[in-house]
């Protein structure tokens, strides 16, 4: 198999990129798997120069996929997190980015037959057992990345992607507010550790002396705050229920500050050691629930719709990740959240393991 390549589809999900693959392609054995992936990535190097992984985060990503046998679910999705300059495979996470281009490749590879029009695709998240519908369109029963849906931090338009969600709390941590408080305080930082589809701990960015309008390079350049947050992250995990996070990938670090750009909130995040150039997708379904959340470092910064349907605008460096939010009126919880991607298929062949 190896001697022959593996089938591989590479493919930009959001406002990242990841190689695809079939279950029955890779190995089952877990381990096998991981140090055959870090082959693939090039990992662990800076460059990924003996790889196919792009040199950062956003670009280390992998999707395996197999047909379902859960009732009313299509395909399950497991995502990867290929540490660049790490010899680490994580599955401590979803991909909401990743997840954009789950539909277009299970029809690609026939594991869901695609209708003309639009086709959409019931998904099981096995990372952390979450239920998604992506539809997309599908004119005469195939997948078009044609399209005239634009989303922020990627050139040019392309077909839309509808993600749906309706029970994203609590989906690695257990609960939306795992210590069961909307403010908790870590090395005297007043933090909210939240998880609505992704930990996160989100902290007001003034409080860590910034203004939260910084670069992604000025913020990787501060050796103080990257280690501040570290302290502040690995004391969150435990209180997280995510045991040592030491070498995991969550919880995620935001930053916020008041929306500069007539959105929600502004956004600095880190995933967790480096800055993100956007924000992930379930990132910013947490981050704007925190702005819900009286009494939390963000809700007095963020600029709040009226209507139990609401439009929360996450600010990030490079625009923003609008997500719709059905809010129950009597409980104040998001009953269901909605968000527009879109993806594209950029190669499809084999791939050649070192």
């Amino acid at each position: 198999m190896m001697d022959d390549g593996i089938a591989c589809m590479m493919m930009r999900g959001g406002t990242s990129k990841g190689a695809y693959f079939l279950a029955r392609d890779l190995p089952e054995d877990g381990e096998e798997r991981d140090r055959l992936l870090l082959s693939i990535m090039g990992s662990p190097d800076a460059r990924q120069i003996d790889g196919i992984g792009g040199a950062d985060p956003l670009t280390s990503k992998v999707a395996v996929i197999q047909p379902s046998k859960r009732p009313g679910i299509d395909v399950d999705y497991l995502f990867l997190q290929v540490f660049v300059d790490q010899p680490l495979v994580s599955s401590g996470q979803n991909c909401g980015n990743i997840l954009a281009g789950v539909a277009a490749f299970a029809v690609e590879r026939g594991l869901v037959r695609g209708a003309d029009g639009e086709t959409t695709v019931t998904v099981f998240m096995e990372n952390t057992g979450q239920t998604a519908r992506a539809t997309i369109p599908t004119p005469g029963g195939r997948p078009t990345y044609r399209g005239a849906a634009a989303i922020d931090g990627v050139p040019g338009e392309a077909a839309p992607v509808l993600l749906s969600f309706a029970d994203a709390a609590g989906s690695t941590c257990g609960a939306l507010l795992p210590t069961g408080r909307a403010c908790d305080e870590i090395e005297g930082i007043a933090c909210t550790l939240i998880d609505n589809g992704m930990p996160v701990v989100v902290l007001r960015a003034e409080h860590l002396g910034i203004s939260g309008y910084e670069t992604r390079e000025e913020l990787e350049a501060n050796a103080d705050l990257r280690a501040r947050l570290e302290r502040i992250r690995l004391a969150a995990g435990p209180l997280m229920n995510l045991g040592d996070v030491a070498e995991k990938s969550v919880p995620k670090m935001t930053m916020v500050a008041r929306p500069s750009n007539g959105g929600t909130i502004m956004t600095r995040t880190f995933i967790p050691h480096r800055c993100h150039a956007s924000i992930g997708v379930f990132g910013a379904l947490s981050v704007a629930t925190a702005c819900l959340l009286p009494g939390s470092p963000a809700h007095a910064l963020a600029s709040i719709p009226e209507g139990d349907r609401k439009a929360l605008r996450v600010e990030h460096p490079t625009g923003q990740l609008e997500i719709v939010a059905a809010m129950d009126e009597t409980s104040g919880e998001i009953r269901e959240a909605a968000f527009v991607r879109t993806a594209r298929k950029l190669f499809d062949g084999r791939v050649f393991p070192r």
